[in-house]
């Protein structure tokens, strides 16, 4: 491809019209002129040729900005190419750059400054052949050159950049390229030229507390004497007004201080983020030289040691997650709308907090400011630090570039080793706030933040300790692991230490990108298990445990309670905010009924009573009555909602119950036929056959499974079954008996099953009535125990064919699968999916949520839709598990993963006991939730039941 100077020319022309405009429209502020695009969905053609990998040493054009990997250039690397991935040090292309544009004429006598917002890794800049600065190292940070001397005024003007994907400088390529992400390469963040006149504000750091009261220090340009700033806040989204604040300050000092002081300004917290724009107007002899608008919140943090950390005055708990800056068709280039996406995405979860393990992208940090979240801003350093040098400067183009976002509460200095001592009172240096500097998985200078610690984690670190305990690491997510899984035990007992300050999970996205150099039909890498860590997928679809922590993190808690004939309308409730009373918040209840029917046909649900609830007044930390008047009908309902949202509208989340239990639902849902033919049953040595109109069922005398059910269409492949899930047993005896309108088989055991009695009704239903753990004295027909010790699936497994399997429609708990441990996050309702093979955290080409596969939670009644034929399934047994065929396993894994627990033999299973699902650590070390149970079978208990209805009729 050939560079096209006319095109280039017509740019330059249009970019001068646009100098011109700016500098006459407003000439005493500081422009901010765009030489590339302002995102990758915008972006600009300049002139790029890389020397290694695809599409090498040869000059085209290239989007800018944007990371070459995933324009066609390069070669894509992960970090771990050093141990999981056994590589040499791959991927050390350069590339080089080329952009001409006109500065007008009359620019000259301002100051010129290019910015680069980010290009990865070592930087080379030069204006018109010459220099612009030293070569910047270190690709996530933001750097600048004066380059008002190099600039030709009313000419065009030629940039060049030289970008070296690998460091000249070691510490650089250990900090950023030994790494658990992905290594990129070029100029993926935006680059402008800061214009601003010869006396100007350079830069502001701003301390602004909440009282009202902001301290800035000031670095000034070509002060001249008898000058002073005029300080002014305006609320961003308010209509308040406060005056103007004049300040001296002393035009011989290039650093100063200003104080100014406003009453009445409401403060800023995750919960109200209130913002302000600070206008610092430099003024000499009443005329505005340069004016400097920064948008800050007031609030005031302290730390305190052996204690926790207060935000105006309030003890904080940080719900948090890691980010990762990435988008799959972009890598490191993002954009505005994808960084407000994903802080509603944290938002949604009813998180307050977000780490990554590098400055994010500054669109970013304004969506958390303005939405709401603490941030913890990190330099980089995955294990390995910066030397002292290079880390100096870095630290400082962090704090300079982030000092006055209030989102920001603390400052990480590396990660997991990734820091360097001499260097940590750099951040204090430019930071007026004096935030905490953290170390991010140890115990340093009395803030802990250990990584991936156990539910039992070190008595002393944690239940007696003296520093305060916040892991910036914790619940691990890779494919369907951890997140939500184990959540609540977790956080449960973390919350009982007071010097608990909240936790981070790891991570919310699936590291995942297009590979450009990939054909056939995968084409999105995130290197097996090695970037599959998130509660997100790479598109940001939701996984299960989205909604669990949903659940888990509400600000709203919900006590145990179940609705039964003697509800009155009350639950207790608890306020687990930090700023916001509940009567800020808006609850509805909704109660919804369905046909009878509704399992068989297209019928949806329907409401049929809502009206808001009065919470009343109910501050944090309290738990209080609520209660609404049930409306006359509510019994005739099918089961009750209750949604809340917060004072911005954002729902909470939406909690539900059923109104009945399992034998309601069941003899409601299930379809009943008038039928004169009776069914007829007959017993061999190895059979007994149920012959209906409809159906006829033969059953094993010698097992008690099913050998074949059929219908009127033909053979229903539901067999093999039921066979014991977490106990043995044996048949004992066979007997049958008929009935007026039905034919029954009786089936006794020895061992963890007692019985089961098998019922055909005239119309071709059948119950199953099975009786576990009963006890039969001492001798149960075994020689060894007939019941597991510990027992992580208990229930009755059968086969059935997953081809031809279409959709299931059913009530229950859902949509998402659960685990033992992962309950939470799913609700009573009427659910649909489609059959689909999702692999959480592998199968980005078609990524269909909510996985069709795995254990659904208080089964009442299903649908199973087939190409050959539906068949139906009934409970009268409440909280029961359906087992729906056995989630695939992920295929691509490069290290050793255990992505999910055994299933068991079979299908189709009903089970009271299901495993959990391990969270990065193994069981053992989660909480009591994760663990597997025991039962002890005595004298005089009657058993467990399990009470099934089946329809093969093929209505």
């Amino acid at each position: 491809m050939t560079f096209n100077k006319t095109k280039t020319k017509q740019i330059a022309m249009l970019f001068t019209f646009a100098l011109l405009y700016c500098i006459n429209a407003v000439a005493q502020k500081s422009e901010k002129i765009y030489l590339s695009g302002k995102d990758f969905k915008n972006p600009v053609k300049w002139e790029f040729m890389c020397t290694d990998g695809h599409n090498s040493n040869k000059w085209t054009t290239i989007d800018v900005p944007s990371n070459w990997e995933l324009q066609g250039f390069g070669t894509y690397t992960y970090g771990r190419w050093y141990k999981e991935l056994n590589q040499k040090e791959p991927s050390k292309e350069e590339g080089f750059y080329k952009y001409k544009f006109n500065i007008p004429a009359n620019y000259k006598g301002k100051n010129v400054t290019i910015v680069f917002a980010g290009a990865m890794t070592d930087t080379e800049v030069k204006i018109n052949g010459k220099s612009a600065g030293d070569i910047h190292q270190g690709g996530f940070y933001e750097f600048k050159y004066d380059i008002t001397s190099l600039l030709n005024y009313g000419a065009e003007n030629l940039l060049e950049v030289h970008v070296s994907k690998h460091s000249n400088n070691n510490t650089v390529n250990n900090a950023e390229r030994k790494t658990d992400w992905w290594l990129f390469g070029g100029i993926y963040r935006p680059v402008w030229l800061t214009v601003s006149p010869n006396s100007h504000i350079k830069h502001v750091a701003v301390d602004a507390q909440m009282d009202g009261s902001l301290t800035a220090d000031l670095e000034l340009v070509n002060i001249p004497k008898n000058s002073t700033i005029e300080a002014t806040i305006n609320p961003i989204g308010g209509d308040e007004k406060f005056p103007a604040i004049t300040l001296p300050i002393n035009s011989k000092e290039d650093l100063q201080t200003i104080k100014a002081k406003w009453d009445n300004v409401k403060t800023w917290d995750p919960e109200s983020p209130n913002l302000y724009t600070l206008s610092l107007s430099l003024k000499n002899n009443g005329k505005t030289l340069h004016t400097s608008k920064t948008k800050i919140g007031f609030r005031t943090i302290k730390f305190l040691k052996k204690d926790g950390i207060y935000v105006n005055g309030k003890k904080i708990i940080m719900k948090g997650i890691n980010r990762h800056t990435i988008w799959p068709e972009s890598g490191r280039s993002t954009d505005k709308i994808i960084s407000v996406l994903d802080v509603n995405l944290i938002k949604d979860m009813n998180m307050n907090a977000v780490r990554g393990h590098y400055p994010p992208d500054t669109h970013f940090l304004e969506a958390c400011d303005s939405l709401g979240l603490f941030v913890l801003n990190e330099v980089a350093g995955w294990q390995n630090g910066y030397d002292t040098k290079t880390g100096t400067k870095i630290i400082k183009e962090t704090v300079q570039r982030d000092v006055n976002h209030p989102s920001v509460i603390i400052w990480d200095h590396g990660n997991e080793g990734g820091w360097n001592y001499e260097i940590d009172h750099v951040f204090h240096q430019y930071d007026p706030q004096n935030r905490i500097v953290i170390h991010p998985w140890s115990d340093f200078d009395g803030w802990d933040t250990h990584h991936y610690p156990t539910y039992l984690t070190g008595m002393h670190r944690f239940n007696n300790g003296e520093n305060v305990f916040f892991p910036t690491e914790f619940m691990h997510g890779t494919y369907d692991n951890g997140i939500g899984a184990g959540l609540e035990d977790f956080w449960n007992r973390y919350k009982q230490s007071p010097l608990f300050a909240g936790g981070f999970m790891w991570a919310m996205l699936d590291e995942a990108v297009l590979r450009t150099d990939w054909t056939g039909e995968q084409k999105f890498d995130s290197k097996g298990n090695l970037a599959a860590d998130g509660v997100l997928g790479p598109h940001r679809e939701k996984e299960g445990s989205f909604f669990t922590v949903k659940e888990v993190w509400s600000p709203i808690q919900f006590q145990p309670k179940q609705v039964t004939s003697m509800f009155d309308g009350s639950f207790m409730v608890s306020n687990e905010y930090i700023y916001t009373n509940l009567d800020e918040c808006k609850l509805e209840y909704r109660v919804l009924k369905t046909s009878d029917d509704v399992i068989y046909n297209n019928d949806k649900a329907v409401i049929t009573a809502s009206n808001t609830i009065n919470s009343g007044s109910i501050e944090p930390g309290e738990t209080r009555k609520i209660k609404f008047d049930l409306p006359d009908d509510f019994f005739e309902g099918d089961w009750l909602e209750i949604t809340a949202n917060d004072k911005f509208g954002r729902e909470i989340y939406t909690w539900s119950w059923p109104i009945h239990k399992a034998p309601y639902f069941a003899n409601k849902f299930i379809k009943t036929e008038k039928e004169r033919k009776k069914v007829k049953v007959s017993q061999s040595e190895n059979e007994v056959t149920l012959t209906s109109k409809k159906v006829t069922l033969k059953l094993d005398t010698k097992t008690g499974k099913i050998i074949s059910i059929k219908n009127e269409k033909g053979d229903v492949p539901f067999n093999n079954g039921p066979r014991p899930v977490g106990m043995k047993f044996k048949v004992d005896k066979v007997t049958t008996k008929q009935y007026k309108d039905s034919a029954v088989c009786y089936i006794k055991y020895a061992g963890g099953l007692d019985n089961i009695t098998w019922t055909m009704y005239n119309d071709g239903r059948i119950k199953m009535d099975a009786l576990m753990l009963k006890y039969a004295g001492r001798s149960s027909g075994f020689d060894d125990a007939f019941i597991q010790g510990s027992i992580s699936e208990f229930g009755l497994t059968f086969d059935f064919p997953e081809e031809g399997v279409t959709s299931i429609k059913w009530i229950g708990n859902g949509p998402y699968h659960v685990w033992k441990n992962r309950i939470k996050g799913t609700t009573m309702g009427l659910w649909e999916k489609d059959y689909n093979q999702t692999i959480t955290g592998e199968s980005f080409e078609n990524l269909v949520y909510p996985e069709f596969k795995g254990y659904h939670a208080n089964m009442i009644a299903a649908n199973l839709k087939t190409k050959n034929g539906d068949v139906q399934f009934f409970s009268e047994s409440d909280k029961l598990f359906l087992r729906l065929f056995t989630p695939d396993l992920p295929k691509k894994a490069i290290s050793k993963v255990f992505p999910q627990p055994r299933f068991p033999e079979g299908n189709i299973s009903f089970m009271y006991e299901i495993p959990g699902m391990r969270a990065f650590k193994n069981l053992s070390d989660q909480g009591p939730e994760s663990q597997p149970t025991n039962i002890r079978i005595k004298s005089g208990d009657h058993g467990i039941p399990m009470t099934l209805w089946f329809d093969f009729r093929n209505n």
